[in-house]
């Protein structure tokens, strides 16, 4: 039963704003500096077997603050980089809520392909296969982190919860918030979802003979959203 915790980077100057995508270039500024370093304060009870992180930077500063002093590299994964907004990139958000599609992207994000960029249903596509990978890779007892984007997190929570991607914008990932996943062999528990405050892991449940387990115990359309500052 491997668990995930999917961590949202912190703040960045663009964050809420302008939908930085894949720009390079852009990192924490001092709030998410700030949020990255409480974020590590209450991951720290947490034991990690691995975490893994988009390439872009604001992610692997993020992550860095969690690996610090665990002894554990930060292994770059391409498939849980930001969604590719293509000509949107670098846009200001009450600029594109103009654009047509923005309603598409609101109402049927399953159909949606960022002009020059990325379908949406391909962004959550890469990202499951990858949490698949990871944790074959990882094993079955496994606790890993892996730090991405507000867009594909909560595609990867949608995939979690059975639910279509089209009502992935129910789903709030903000900066710095920690959402964890149990994946078992016969289908995947969202232990939390959002979290900011102290984080603690359900113990396991034993699983039953069917695979199961017994555990006890308005966001932006794009780029994830501001949350709170």
């Amino acid at each position: 039963m491997s668990t995930l915790l999917l961590l949202r980077h912190g703040l960045t100057e663009l964050t809420g704003p302008v939908l930085a995508g894949r720009t390079p270039g852009v990192h924490l500024d001092e709030r998410g500096r700030e949020q990255a370093d409480r974020v590590a304060e209450r991951l720290a009870g947490i034991a990690l077997d691995a975490i893994v992180s988009s390439p872009l930077e604001r992610c692997r500063e993020t992550a860095q603050a969690v690996a610090a002093g665990r002894g554990l590299e930060i292994h770059s994964d391409e498939r849980f980089i930001e969604c590719g907004y293509g000509e949107w990139t670098g846009r200001k958000l009450a600029e594109l809520a103009k654009e047509p599609l923005w309603q598409v992207v609101q109402a049927h994000p399953s159909a949606v392909v960022f002009p020059g960029g990325e379908a949406l249903a391909t962004v959550q596509h890469r990202a499951v296969q990858a949490v698949r990978d990871w944790n074959e890779r990882l094993g079955e007892k496994a606790t890993y982190l892996v730090c991405s984007h507000g867009d594909v997190i909560k595609a990867i929570v949608a995939d979690a919860m059975g639910i279509h991607l089209d009502q992935f914008q129910r789903v709030t990932a903000d900066p710095a918030s920690v959402t964890i996943i149990r994946y078992t062999p016969i289908r995947p528990f969202l232990l939390k979802l959002n979290e900011t405050g102290n984080i603690a892991l359900p113990e396991q449940g034993s699983a039953d003979k069917d695979g199961g387990e017994n555990i006890t115990g308005s966001d932006a359309a794009v780029g994830g959203g501001a949350g709170t500052t």
